[in-house]
């Protein structure tokens, strides 16, 4: 039953607990033994399987889809884990549905693709339930290397590096490990604490220390890891948040999306957070759909998401676009931010229709807001990094930036598309290459 949803301003308590319990119960259930046997018996176990190509850690889709078929579910995961260590993750976040599922061939065939993302998110958590880490530490190398970040990059390629021998230390900024996974993702989607719980069975492989609390560039430089370590892996995410440049920015309720998603992700009582009655998102991506999603589930009336571009054009897939919309989020497009409206406090926003090639028409339209969150994208932040491209570290190869020694992956490098399943391939990919340099 809703409660106070109507009371104005920024305030908490706008829902009861059972309706904030119902709305940010699991997105996806997890299937059944017997769901799982009929989702994998669709599989063609196609030859030059498409769904591999599309997946940015290359996991052997079939075989593990033909392993669960087969009643061993724990060999199935293994497959996974082999390739991305993350995968209980991936399958709860990954945009399966423009990756392998898009390219299943049933997909084409049908318009009802293998299920592919709850059959790897049975397969890992049967694994991970039963306690049982797949892979053993190689012997000792001697060599020590330096992570910066606890995010997927640095996750990723902290636990390849210690399963070949080294030894890691991982200086992350943050209270909790975990980066985008424990801070930046829709709470409905990874319930019961999962990404805590995938850091301390990850961390089982052994030979990796986390240090929390080092922020590069407060704590601790690069310069310093760079004279400490025998290598050194960027993977701290993006700091900044940009800026919309417009007079007004400053006044009270416009905020910046990142922040609102991790406080959610960290409150103990949803409860007691507050919430506006009419809440705009600005931007098109994951992090904007999963702001407005979530402000609406806390008790806003009215929340409307308003996008420079066309949805064709919106980061965020169709399948979160459609979500959004099926939560009573309006989704505004071809606007852009013209005008914050106030005193003190924001009451409107002026926006104005553009073409698709932002060229302003003329027509301007002002939207009620007691509550703004930007989620227009961020920046690195930092000094002493290596060289830039486009606001990003500057990487060749497999994650090899212009200092010597020094590699970078995730969303802090260039050439990346800011998505979990990436950054994790980014970072196993680097833990290769530095094992090979280091062991020449």
């Amino acid at each position: 039953m809703k409660a106070n949803a109507l009371a104005g301003g920024i305030r908490p308590g706008r829902l009861d607990p059972e309706a904030l319990a119902e709305g940010f119960c699991d997105i996806h259930p997890p299937l059944t033994p017997h769901e799982a046997a009929v989702a994998a018996d669709r599989c063609y176990f196609c030859h030059d399987a498409p769904c591999i190509a599309a997946c940015p850690t290359e996991i052997d889709i079939p075989l593990f889809i033909r392993q669960i078929a087969t009643d061993t579910p724990e060999a199935a995961a293994k497959t996974i884990f082999e390739q991305n260590i993350l995968g209980g993750m991936c399958a709860r976040v990954c945009p399966t549905e423009t990756l392998c599922e898009e390219a299943c061939v049933r997909e084409a065939a049908e318009h009802a693709p293998v299920e592919i993302g709850r059959l790897q998110r049975y397969a890992t958590d049967t694994l991970m339930e039963a306690g049982v880490h797949p892979f053993e530490r190689a012997a000792p190398t001697g060599r020590r290397i330096a992570v910066v970040g606890a995010g997927p990059a640095g996750l990723s390629c902290a636990h390849r590096l210690a399963m070949k021998g080294h030894d890691v230390v991982i200086h992350d900024a943050r209270e909790r490990p975990g980066g985008l996974n424990e801070y930046g993702i829709a709470a409905y989607k990874t319930v019961d604490g999962f990404a805590e719980r995938e850091v301390e069975w990850l961390m089982q492989i052994g030979g990796i220390r986390l240090e929390q609390g080092r922020a590069l560039g407060r704590d601790v430089t690069l310069a310093e890891l760079r004279a400490d370590y025998d290598a050194v892996f960027l993977g701290m995410g993006l700091g900044g948040v940009n800026a919309l440049g417009l007079d007004g920015e400053d006044r009270d309720g416009v905020d910046d999306a990142v922040a609102f998603i991790a406080e959610l992700r960290q409150a103990s009582d949803l409860a007691s957070l507050p919430i506006g009655r009419d809440v705009i998102v600005i931007g098109g991506g994951m992090t904007a759909v999963d702001a407005a999603v979530q402000a609406k589930l806390l008790g806003a009336l009215n929340v409307t998401m308003v996008y420079r571009r066309g949805r064709d054009r919106m980061n965020a897939s169709r399948k979160e676009q459609d979500h959004a919309a099926r939560r009573g989020v309006k989704i505004v497009t071809n606007a852009v931010p013209v005008a914050v409206h106030g005193n003190g406090a924001v009451r409107e926003m002026e926006f104005e229709f553009v073409e698709d090639d932002l060229t302003p028409t003329g027509e301007r339209f002002r939207l009620p807001a007691d509550q703004v969150f930007k989620a227009i994208g961020q920046k690195i932040a930092g000094e002493g990094l290596p060289d830039l491209d486009g606001g990003k570290i500057a990487v060749t190869g497999m994650g090899r930036t212009s200092l010597n020694g020094v590699w970078a992956g995730g969303d802090c490098a260039a050439g990346g598309d800011d998505l979990t399943v990436t950054a994790v391939a980014q970072g196993r990919d680097a833990a290769e290459d530095i094992h090979a340099a280091l062991m020449r």
